[in-house]
């Protein structure tokens, strides 16, 4: 029973931002002299040919421009890298490719040079419309420029854009974290990511952590908000993701699937599957950028293969996320185990009503929804 190749996505990271957030633990580093755009760009395409031998003849669905904040590139620089990987990998017709965009970068011509340059989906990460609230979390934008941002990407020749908002804010009760919702369907983004902030290790607000709602209140928030995505028409499709008909995230639906990508840039990481070796293949480039970028080093922070032990646990870790069916054939298919390795587990999870089994599926229910890491955990030992 072999290993198959599921969808390929291409990452891209691109680290410096205007400012770090304190609740951000992503890696991001703020500018400080200037940003080496075409330094950099030269090197994210040295790293995706080092990479190439690992995805010989497969063809890419989708592309994520991640960060950091891309928007701090110019258009050109952006084209310059989306034309650089379109020389290097066969791309799927009518490929969707996503940048990170924060309203405070965003003006109208540069928006438009994006799209020119080849973007089809932007995720604008608006995080809320309180003057306060954009404050305490040390966004740089207002509440007006998000509005805009919104409205320019309603304008231009796209397949779709996300608002990203957070809710579960310092101090937020429940009627404003609905405003900030409300705001958010008002712009009628095809596509919105809505989640609760959560205090991350090695932040600014790890170290001195600003007072959040009480869970009472949190799950109040989590209830209607859910009830109103539902009444303007938006669809649960992953936890903290809704979307209108038609407009899902195809590269984080592969991802969550437990698809493959190739991840470039600082501190990317790669998830490659290697049927002829049976191997599935994990890749993290250097982290920081002055390392990133000296040619003396390579680009490889670190590679490793997912034991067949720890394949179970990662897919699912993956698949739960989303509540969609699972196909039974999928596990095997990209896990190279047999569904019988996994059976008493899987009837454990039921008993518990975590999951529902049918001959082809298995699907998520809204109590494995709710408490996913007491199902998670039943795939570790």
């Amino acid at each position: 029973m072999g290993l198959q190749l599921p969808p390929l996505s291409l990452y891209i990271h691109i680290p410096w931002c205007i400012q770090k957030c304190p609740y951000c633990d992503f890696n991001s580093h703020a500018v400080k002299q200037g940003i080496p755009e075409q330094e950099y760009i030269a090197h994210l395409l040295a790293d995706l040919d080092q990479d190439l031998k690992l995805v010989a003849g497969r063809t890419v669905s989708s592309i994520f421009i991640g960060g950091g904040t891309p928007s701090v590139f110019s258009a050109n620089g952006i084209g310059q890298i989306l034309q650089g990987v379109k020389q290097r990998l066969a791309c799927s017709t009518g490929m969707e490719v996503t940048m990170e965009a924060n309203p405070g970068t965003v003006e109208a011509e540069r928006f438009a040079g994006y799209v020119a340059a080849g973007v089809t989906r932007f995720s604008i990460g608006v995080q809320s419309f309180q003057a306060a609230q954009l404050s305490a979390l040390g966004r740089i934008h207002d509440c007006d420029e998000a509005i805009r941002a919104a409205e320019l990407a309603s304008a231009l020749p796209l397949q779709s854009f996300n608002l990203d908002l957070m809710h579960g804010l310092p101090q937020q009760d429940i009627a404003g974290a609905l405003a900030d919702l409300s705001q958010a369907i008002a712009l009628a983004p095809p596509h919105l990511s809505w989640y609760q902030l959560t205090i991350e290790p090695n932040t600014a607000f790890a170290s001195r952590p600003p007072v959040l709602p009480a869970d009472d209140t949190l799950w109040d928030i989590q209830q209607q908000g859910l009830a109103l995505l539902q009444q303007h028409g938006y669809q649960q499709y992953e936890i903290s993701a809704y979307a209108k008909p038609g407009h899902q995230c195809q590269h984080n639906l592969n991802y969550w699937r437990y698809g493959d990508y190739l991840g470039i840039g600082c501190g990317a990481h790669g998830k490659i599957t290697l049927p002829g070796r049976n191997t599935i293949l994990r890749t993290v480039k250097i982290k920081h950028p002055k390392g990133y970028m000296d040619i003396s080093r390579g680009y490889l922070d670190s590679k490793e293969q997912v034991l067949a032990e720890d394949r179970p646990f990662e897919f699912f870790m993956n698949r739960f996320r989303l509540l969609e069916p699972c196909p039974q054939a999928d596990f095997t298919a990209y896990t190279g185990l047999p569904v019988s390795s996994i059976q008493g587990v899987i009837d454990n999870a039921v008993r518990q009503q975590l999951l529902q089994s049918t001959e082809q599926h298995w699907q998520i229910t809204e109590k494995g929804a709710r408490y996913l890491n007491d199902l998670l955990t039943l795939f570790i030992d």
